[in-house]
């Protein structure tokens, strides 16, 4: 039995268990499992791969980046954004890779229609990988994010105007807590507005129902999250190192 897991730090509600689980039954795949791990601490991530002998992980919140300096080794991309999604155990070494990169590339693309300027709100180790494929697609972007010279209370008619994609990177929204939303002002989003919303649990968010209501075209997150999934796939089963 080959075993692949989750590892985050909350994970009740978490995708990626429930996907595979039931990858795993249409598919007949009779001789693999999905379990959820959670820790409090990533600096004991190896000795928990090398006793529950797991082939593959998938990383989630918060431990995307803070993982890195525990791999043996990191693929380029990956590196570069400092953020993992993705590990292969192959002989006891870790390798890491990033996953959200082409989750999040093939499901906004067919979105784009000519749109060229994002607010990315978040400033995690997804928005990493965002602001990777937006630079591959020659999107210009800025970051808000309390830590960064952009920050919420800064954002302006002026400035939602000239950002006619708008991608939140923050859980906020997300089950239980389905109340919530970023602090944007709203009221300036039109027609001509792309949001796209990580969260995919509820399909549409607090975020996203603004912006229906501001006739914005709209994403949320699960198509990510199954283009993802499957990349994870085939890096545990392939070659790929």
């Amino acid at each position: 039995m080959k075993t692949y897991a989750l590892v985050g730090k909350s994970l009740s509600h978490s995708f990626s268990q429930q996907y595979f689980t039931e990858k795993f039954f249409k598919e007949n795949i009779t001789n693999c499992e999905y379990i959820n791990i959670e820790i409090e601490d990533i600096s004991n991530i190896k000795d928990i791969i090398l006793e529950r002998n797991i082939s593959g992980l998938n990383i989630t919140i918060p431990y995307k980046s803070v993982i890195i300096p525990f791999l043996d080794f990191v693929e380029e991309n990956a590196k570069s954004i400092g953020a993992v999604n993705t590990i292969k155990v192959i002989n006891g070494k870790l390798h890491g890779f990033n996953t959200d990169i082409i989750g999040f590339k093939n499901s906004i693309s067919p979105m784009l229609n000519g749109r060229k300027n994002a607010l990315i709100l978040g400033d995690g180790g997804v928005s990493k990988s965002i602001q990777f494929v937006l630079k591959e697609l020659n999107i210009n972007y800025k970051i808000v994010n309390r830590n960064t010279t952009l920050d919420y209370p800064d954002l302006n008619k002026e400035i939602i105007e000239n950002s006619d994609i708008i991608i939140n990177t923050t859980p906020l929204g997300s089950y239980p807590n389905i109340e919530y939303c970023p602090d944007i002002p709203y009221d300036f989003l039109k027609l001509k507005h792309l949001l796209f919303d990580v969260v995919y649990n509820p399909k549409q968010s607090q975020f996203l129902t603004f912006g229906l209501e501001n006739n914005s075209s709209i994403i949320n997150g699960l198509e990510m999250l199954i283009i993802q999934a499957e990349e994870s796939w085939i890096i545990w089963n392939s070659d790929r190192i």
